[in-house]
């Protein structure tokens, strides 16, 4: 079911860029896209599955005919349960089938490949580095980046929240600065570097951290940072918002 006909990595690098594309589809299918993918997910139809590509996209469609499939399936039947359960629920139910399915890819394609053990090490290290697709749709991985970042330097959080709100729309707009107003503090110890690193900024729908060359907008409800691209706002288009809601805010407003 893959896009673009079949696809072999064979490094472990390109093994995680496969994961990571696979994964930021599925993550984009159940946050960003969330309504489009409930729509999708009729009850009414054959089993469905979810499906992310190498190429940060998503689909839901049938099972693979074939048997046995060219790669791991997903988990089938997730459309059954849409209505039976609590949307957050369910959601998160199909982000924990999903990060199970995107193991099984990563190390079919290890096995299939003769990674050995320090392949397969190094592989599982790359992808634990990365939050689970159920830690970003259940928001667990915003609070642990927010957890570690109070811990590491909480004195730095608070200047930086109150230069978001006190600078208004154009401070909503910059980019997060996760490391780089500590600089000073780099002198006084290699722990707090250390402490610093982890408590880097994260993407409220992808979970990734800052990355230089970014644009990110931050939500006016929760205060949490998205990448520009993950929820679909340009530079030009963020100028002329007055009040930014994430798609999970605006998601809450509507429902309530």
């Amino acid at each position: 079911m893959d896009a673009g006909g079949a696809y072999n990595p064979r490094t472990v690098e390109e093994v995680f860029r496969d994961f990571k594309g696979r994964r930021a589809g599925m993550i984009k299918a159940l946050t960003t896209d969330v309504q489009e993918f409930f729509r999708l997910c009729d009850p009414e139809k054959e089993n469905l599955c979810l499906y992310g590509h190498p190429n940060e996209h998503w689909e839901v469609n049938l099972p693979a005919e074939e048997v046995p499939p060219e790669l791991p399936e997903p988990v089938l039947g997730i459309n059954f349960a849409r209505d039976g359960m609590a949307e957050k629920d369910w959601l998160s139910l199909v982000a924990v089938h999903s990060d199970a399915w995107l193991l099984a890819v990563a190390f079919f394609f290890g096995a299939r490949f003769g990674f050995d053990k320090a392949d397969r090490k190094r592989l599982f290290n790359m992808v634990n580095d990365l939050p689970t697709i159920f830690e970003v749709v259940a928001g667990t991985a915003k609070k642990q980046g927010k957890d570690k970042s109070s811990v590491s330097n909480n004195s730095s959080n608070r200047s930086k929240s109150s230069s978001k709100r006190g600078s208004e729309s154009r401070a909503r707009f910059s980019k997060p600065v996760p490391k780089d107003e500590d600089e000073d503090e780099e002198e006084e110890g290699v722990e707090e570097d250390d402490d610093d690193e982890q408590g880097e900024t994260q993407c409220g729908a992808c979970g990734e951290s800052y990355a230089a060359d970014e644009f990110w907008i931050c939500c006016d409800l929760c205060e949490m940072w998205f990448h520009g691209k993950c929820v679909k706002i340009t530079p030009a288009r963020a100028e002329h918002i007055k009040q930014y809601k994430c798609p999970s805010c605006s998601n809450k407003r509507a429902r309530s």
